[in-house]
C-alpha cells in the first residue's frame, strides 16, 4: 500500500485565537475551579476573575471587545447576575454571556428568563462537591468555545451534501425537534417563527435536567404561539402543541388507531443521555410510517443521527441548523455531513422552511 501525503490545508483565521473569558462568582472556590476547567483547554484564557456583577461591569467596561465570554453567576452579594446582565450588554453588546445557575426550580427560572433578557446561554452549576464532574466540564467547554467562534463571526462554512429528491411525500403526521448545548436559545427563536401555524403535533427532546424541563416549557409557552409542556404518559399529542420530553425520561410515540400519544421510559440512557433523541425519533418513525419532520438544533454529540437515518430510509425528511449559527455544530453536523438533509439553514431561516413543507410547498 502506498501512503499520499495529504495536502496541508490554511487554517482557519480562528484557529489560532483563543477564546477570553470572564468568571463572575462570589465564591472564590468556584472561580478557581472554573478557572482550571477553563484553562486546561489551549484555546481558552480567563483573563478575569471578579466577585460580583458590578466588578464584572466595570471589567467590561474598560475594553469593549477584549472579552468573548462571560460566566456570570446569577446569586451574588453587591449586584447579582441578573441585574448585572443587561449593564453587561450595554457595555459590550457582542458580549456573551452564560448565566450559571442552581439546579433548583428558581434557578432554572431566573436562567431561562436571563435567556429572553439576552444571555447566550445558562449553566446548571452543580454543588462544590461535584463541580469536577467531567460532564460538566466538558458542556462548559463547549458552550465556552462555541459562543466565542458566534461572537467573532466566522465566515460561513463550505455547505454539506443535501439529499438529492424531493421534500417529503405524504404531507407529515408530526414534526420532531431535536437540541442540546446552545439549545433553549435557537428554541425561542425557531418556537417564535413558527407561531401558531403548526397543523400537526410537535414532539421536542431537549438535553436538559429534570428541574430545568418544566421551566423551559413555560417560557416557550410565553414566547410562542404554541403551548408547551412536559409529555404526560398516555396523552394525546395534539395538532399546534408541543410536547417536551421530562428531563430523565425518554419520549416515546405510539398510536392508538389513528390518535398518536406519548409514552414515558425510563430506558437506558442512550448517547450518554436521557431523553435522548433517538429513541423519540425511532418511534416516531415506526408510528407514522415515515412521515415525520425532524429539524435538529445546535448540540454536543450525535444523538439523533441513527435515527435520522432510519427516518430518511422510511421517506421522511429533516433539516439541520447551520454551523455558522450553532453553538456547536455536533447533532446538526452529524446528520448534514452524513447526507442525511434536505436542508441546512440558518437558525432564523429554519422555522420559514418549515411551515412551508407542512403546506405542501415544494422545496
Amino acid at each position: 500500500m502506498t501512503l499520499v501525503a495529504a495536502r496541508p490545508t490554511a487554517p482557519s483565521p480562528l484557529a489560532a485565537e483563543v477564546a477570553r473569558v470572564m468568571i463572575c462568582d462570589d465564591s472564590v472556590v468556584i472561580r478557581g475551579a472554573l478557572a482550571r476547567m477553563l484553562e486546561s483547554d489551549p484555546s481558552i484564557k480567563v483573563v478575569a476573575r471578579v466577585a460580583d456583577g458590578s466588578a464584572a461591569v466595570a471589567e467590561a467596561a474598560k475594553s469593549p471587545g477584549s472579552i468573548d465570554v462571560v460566566v456570570l453567576d446569577i446569586e451574588m452579594p453587591v449586584m447579582d447576575g441578573i441585574t448585572a446582565l443587561p449593564l453587561l450588554l450595554r457595555a459590550d453588546p457582542e458580549l456573551r454571556i452564560i448565566m450559571a445557575s442552581t439546579l433548583t426550580t428558581r434557578g432554572a427560572d431566573i436562567a431561562l428568563r436571563a435567556l429572553r433578557l439576552g444571555a447566550a446561554d445558562y449553566l446548571p452549576k452543580p454543588a462544590v462537591s461535584a463541580i469536577a464532574d467531567d460532564s460538566f466540564r466538558r458542556e462548559l467547554l463547549a458552550k465556552v468555545k462555541g459562543l466565542a467562534r458566534l461572537r467573532r463571526r466566522p465566515s460561513v462554512s463550505v455547505a454539506p451534501p443535501l439529499r438529492p429528491r424531493p421534500i417529503l411525500r405524504p404531507a407529515p403526521r408530526l414534526l420532531a425537534i431535536g437540541s442540546s448545548t446552545g439549545g433553549p436559545q435557537a428554541l425561542f427563536t425557531l418556537v417564535q417563527g413558527l407561531g401558531k401555524r403548526v397543523p400537526v403535533p410537535v414532539i421536542l427532546t431537549q438535553h436538559m435536567p429534570a428541574t430545568f424541563t418544566p421551566i423551559l416549557a413555560e417560557h416557550l409557552t410565553r414566547i410562542g404561539g404554541m403551548p408547551c409542556a412536559e409529555a404526560v404518559d398516555g396523552a394525546p399529542l395534539l395538532p399546534g402543541h408541543i410536547a417536551l420530553a421530562p428531563g430523565n425520561r425518554h419520549l416515546i410515540v405510539e398510536a392508538v388507531g389513528t390518535t398518536l400519544r406519548a409514552r414515558l421510559s425510563d430506558g437506558p440512557a442512550e448517547n450518554y443521555c436521557r431523553p435522548s433523541v433517538d429513541p423519540m425519533l425511532r418511534s416516531a418513525t415506526a408510528t407514522c410510517g415515515g412521515r415525520v419532520l425532524m429539524v435538529m438544533l445546535t448540540g454536543m454529540g450525535h444523538d439523533g443521527r441513527d435515527s435520522t437515518a432510519a427516518l430518511i430510509a422510511a421517506g421522511g425528511a429533516a433539516i439541520a441548523q447551520d454551523e455558522a449559527t450553532s453553538v456547536v455544530w455536533g447533532m446538526p453536523g452529524a446528520i448534514a455531513q452524513a447526507g442525511l438533509c434536505d436542508h441546512v439553514l440558518p437558525l432564523p431561516d429554519i422555522a420559514p422552511r418549515v411551515l412551508d413543507i407542512l403546506k405542501g410547498a415544494r422545496a
